[in-house]
């Protein structure tokens, strides 16, 4: 098995909600280490530029407005298969078939307020977690 980083956000639905810290403690009973965290609140610009992959797309606009409409906790994560672990516990993008256990079946609202975004793969990961951290900010 590989170690690996790959990146998280907690939703600003999450965070409006109070839920860093349950859900980051899910996140490391994982054993997935915190390599990087912050807590930001993305801009426009930011916000277009990061989900840019998705420009085309019918949702785009209102997935912008969704993650700028307030703060979110970024952060780079690592450990043994660290992108499929983490795929896992965030369950499925809409909360309604999301498995018990998971982050969305236990704090997801809906499709576009789910709690939280993973990093689907190593290329977009490695992108993902450098579009909002530099080397000298990822710990170890």
């Amino acid at each position: 098995m590989a170690i690996e980083k790959t990146f998280s956000i907690i939703k600003p639905d999450a965070v409006e909600r109070g839920l860093i810290a349950e859900i980051l403690k899910m996140i490391t009973d994982t054993g997935l280490k915190v390599k990087a965290m912050k807590l930001i609140h993305m801009d426009r610009p930011q916000a277009e530029g990061f989900y840019a992959v998705h420009k085309e797309r019918p949702f785009f606009n209102e997935l912008v407005e969704y993650m700028i409409s307030g703060p979110v906790v970024v952060s780079c994560l690592e450990g043994e298969n660290a992108i499929e672990k983490y795929r896992t516990l965030m369950g499925s993008t809409n909360p309604a078939d999301a498995a018990e256990g998971t982050i969305r079946a236990a704090y997801g609202i809906d499709i576009q307020n789910n709690s939280c975004h993973g990093s689907d793969g190593p290329d977009t990961a490695k992108i993902e977690v450098a579009y909002f951290f530099n080397d000298d900010e990822l710990v170890g």
